[in-house]
């Protein structure tokens, strides 16, 4: 069963090689500031992936960063076909990732729950 993991193994490279894009090669404008690719889900029949993204800045950003990923989903769907050497490419969603501004949350709760009350 080693290609039962496959859609793992492609998440992984569709991971990787948005990264680098996003890094070097797309010139959208609006894909500004600091754009992670956090994590990518790839639906076992390869024919869907979310790929979750974390954006530093406002919601305003956030939006932007969105809409400029979204514009280019072609061309980075179309390159991961090349570089993967995929037959089909999957459909790409963005989804912005919030756990890190909900784990934040978390630890600002805790280290006030911590704290001593003052009388």
């Amino acid at each position: 069963m080693p290609s039962s993991h496959r859609h793992e193994r492609i998440a992984e490279g569709i991971l990787h090689e948005i990264s680098a894009m996003i890094l070097g090669e797309l010139k959208d404008p609006r894909i500004a500031g600091l754009v992670t690719v956090t994590a990518v889900r790839v639906s076992p029949d390869l024919r869907q992936a979310r790929v979750f993204v974390s954006v530093f800045g406002s919601e305003a950003e956030h939006a932007s960063t969105l809409a400029g990923l979204a514009a280019a989903a072609g061309f980075i769907r179309r390159e991961l076909g090349h570089r993967l050497q995929l037959r089909r490419s999957p459909e790409l969603h963005f989804v912005l990732d919030r756990s890190e501004e909900y784990g934040q949350r978390i630890e600002d709760l805790l280290r006030e729950s911590k704290r001593p009350e003052e009388s």
